[in-house]
């Protein structure tokens, strides 16, 4: 007697994660992304849990001719970890993390979170560049450049990456570091999720144990971000500083008539000695009055976590980013005159410093293209209700609009949206084309094309 196998049933043979489909009880959740704005209903979910997981799926992906899309910590504001129709996969159960502490390393798999690596790496003192929220995952973030609370001192995310495994379009696992296929390796550190599936990735760690951090408050005022870019130029590696423009928390540090009410916030992570705090803190009161504020030692990765219960999944997102190589009066007037209609409580801008060790590291030596920045500006609506999407994206669009004339024609691309491709080549500018080559040898036929698309 002949049976058909049906093709579905070829890939459950073929992997030992979950394979979920519509119909199945699981599928709304795993469909689930960290936007909300991005409600869309894969053909096929693989809940990979190793690298042969991964292979099958991108294999069974191409044979069928179904979109394919990565999901790491599924945090893409773009949506780039979900797709209509297509196949998800879904690395969330491949998290472990394993530290060498003797050789200040880690290895970590492709569906870890900043919270477990930088629980991982804390044990020994340990820590690397990474997000402001834990839940991130450390794959999209590193492979879109990194920035984080320890930027100035060590350097992007990317720029500590010492090594990668990935599954190529073609079904390959082919490891890469600065000796093994140094091409890859060149673009991964910022040049996205273009080449394949990163499957795990090797960090340099540095010692990095308890910080000096948290925010203080001022009133919205044009004079603030002035004095902000002054001291960040003057202030010793140590010290991240990141300018947030939001509205007032409601926090028992912040006075309740600040609550709702537009400021300036600075977002702080201090890596140096205790000693040094109080200079920290009269750098900080030089900013301008200080209305609220919150500081205090704690171990590093509790940094990360301050606006994770602020940020939980489910939260509708549309966002824009801009390089800049100063904070020029006109790009001071447009986050002035947009803060002061920041359209919801969970909407912020930040503008993070990416000075200090990211210049060490020169424009060609790796993907990320901008090392003459000296800053990144991550701006954009966030808010609850769907009825309220039309509003908040229009506010973001106008918000880019007067913001582009005083910065550079690129931006971070794990800023970018989905209607950013246009603005691809001008944010990887003089390394663009040496992109191209790299694309048209791993993923000629552009598999991974949910993502800011190099096309081959």
């Amino acid at each position: 007697m002949t049976t058909t196998t049906h093709p579905l049933d070829t890939l459950r043979g073929a992997v030992r994660g979950t394979v979920v489909t519509r119909g199945d009880p699981s599928y709304d959740v795993s469909r689930r992304v960290y936007n909300a704005l991005h409600d869309r209903r894969p053909a096929v979910v693989v809940h990979a849990v190793d690298a042969g997981d991964v292979r099958a799926a991108v294999l069974y992906a191409r044979e069928h001719a179904l979109p394919l899309a990565v999901r790491g910590g599924a945090h893409s504001v773009a949506g780039f970890g979900t797709v209509d129709d297509g196949l998800v996969v879904d690395l969330s159960r491949m998290r472990g993390v394993r530290v060498d502490p003797e050789a200040r390393t880690a290895r970590a798999e492709g569906g870890a979170t900043w919270g477990d690596f930088n629980h991982a790496t804390h044990a020994f003192g340990l820590a690397t560049t990474g997000g402001a929220v834990s839940t991130t995952g450390i794959g999209g973030l590193t492979l879109g450049g990194g920035m984080g609370h320890l930027a100035r001192r060590c350097g992007l995310s990317c720029d500590n990456l010492i090594g990668a495994d990935v599954v190529t379009a073609e079904g390959s696992l082919v490891s890469c570091d600065a000796e093994r296929n140094p091409d890859l390796f060149w673009a991964l550190r910022g040049g996205g999720g273009n080449f394949g599936v990163v499957t795990s990735l090797a960090y340099r760690l540095h010692p990095v144990d308890v910080i000096f951090g948290g925010i203080t408050c001022y009133p919205l005022d044009g004079d603030v971000a002035r004095a902000w870019q002054e001291m960040n130029a003057a202030s010793p590696v140590e010290l991240n500083v990141i300018l947030v423009v939001a509205l007032g928390p409601e926090e028992p540090f912040l006075p309740e008539r600040w609550h709702g009410r537009p400021v300036c916030a600075a977002f702080t992570c201090f890596s140096g000695p205790a000693e040094e705090d109080e200079k920290v803190l009269a750098r900080l009161d030089g900013l301008g009055p200080v209305v609220g504020r919150f500081m205090d030692r704690m171990p590093y990765p509790v940094i990360n976590t301050l606006f994770d219960e602020q940020l939980p999944p489910g939260l509708l997102h549309y966002w824009k980013g801009n390089f800049s190589r100063g904070l020029s009066d006109g790009a001071i007037a447009a986050h002035m005159e947009f803060g002061a209609t920041m359209p919801s409580m969970e909407s912020d801008t930040a503008i993070f410093p990416i000075d200090g060790a990211c210049h060490e590291v020169g424009p060609e030596e790796t993907a990320f293209a901008y090392r003459d920045a000296v800053f990144s500006h991550s701006f954009g609506g966030t808010w609850t209700d769907p009825a309220d999407s039309e509003h908040n994206i229009a506010w973001t669009r106008a918000y880019d609009r007067a913001l582009r004339p005083h910065t550079e024609a690129g931006g971070y691309v794990n800023f970018m949206d989905t209607d950013d491709q246009d603005r691809v080549r001008v944010n990887y500018r003089q390394n663009y084309d040496r992109l191209r080559a790299v694309k048209r040898r791993y993923d000629p036929d552009n598999v991974f094309r949910l993502n800011q698309n190099i096309v081959p």
